[in-house]
């Protein structure tokens, strides 16, 4: 007969109990295939440059400096093909609640300076013009998948100084970039990849245009007007722009320089 307490072989035998304790931490992050912690699950490591959270909400009178950049690997958006058919997208995205004022194309990511309605307006017509960009650039560049690597970057741009600034710095963002490669530019460079051929507020235009300028100039302009009074007469009580002007420095909220 078996002592009292102890576990028989039997049948019909009851099992020792196990006695409570502290799961250890190796024990705990074991997996069990019945779903839990596993190696490798969650959310990936890395940091969200922009992160998904509501969009503020802005009054139509304050313009937006909008910022889309894109995924890796993809070479620069500054070659003529690509350029003209980003060209197209932002002429073909205009609304009567939204209209891109300014744009600078440089080699991974796209700056613009838009009017718009609302935040919900903002939001509906930047995916379409994204989703406009990225198929015709997938076309062009014979891929398919993402273009943008996240969601726009919005700021708002509240006073004279800042849209003084933001346009300094998106017409000027390619002369700001040649200047940190030691590379120098004439004076009378205007950046082919922007709005500025077609930028009617220099300081002083050139007096003698390169033909490639001129030529450019004749080709349609694929943005819109301002309507604002911050884009239209604000900003200029901060002084014209001059051709060879380095923009300020980007924003400190901006993600991209």
């Amino acid at each position: 007969m078996a002592r009292s307490g102890s576990s028989t072989s039997g049948r019909g035998a009851t099992p020792r109990a196990i006695a409570p304790g502290q799961l250890a931490l190796d024990r705990a992050r074991r997996p069990t295939g019945h779903g839990g912690w596993r190696p490798g699950a969650g959310r990936p490591r890395g940091r969200t440059k922009v992160p998904h959270l509501t969009r503020p909400r802005f009054a139509a009178r304050y313009p937006q400096h909008v910022t889309l950049r894109l995924v890796a690997g993809l070479g620069s958006l500054r070659r003529h093909h690509l350029v003209a058919r980003i060209h197209a997208s932002i002429a073909a995205a205009h609304r009567d609640d939204f209209r891109v004022v300014h744009f600078a194309i440089l080699a991974n990511h796209i700056h613009l300076v838009v009017e718009t309605s609302d935040a919900m307006s903002l939001a509906r017509r930047m995916q379409g013009l994204a989703i406009r960009i990225a198929r015709t650039t997938n076309r062009a560049l014979v891929r398919r998948g993402r273009l943008f690597a996240e969601r726009y970057h919005a700021r708002a741009l509240r006073t004279p100084r800042e849209v003084r600034n933001a346009l300094a710095y998106v017409l000027h963002n390619a002369r700001g970039h040649a200047a940190e490669r030691n590379q120098r530019l004439s004076t009378r460079w205007i950046d082919p990849c922007s709005s500025g051929p077609w930028f009617a507020d220099w300081r002083a235009s050139p007096s003698h245009p390169p033909p490639w300028l001129v030529a450019l100039r004749r080709r349609p302009d694929p943005t819109r007007p301002a309507r604002t009074w911050l884009l239209t007469t604000g900003w200029r009580r901060h002084g014209a722009i001059a051709l060879d002007e380095r923009g300020p420095p980007a924003p400190r909220s901006s993600p991209v320089a």
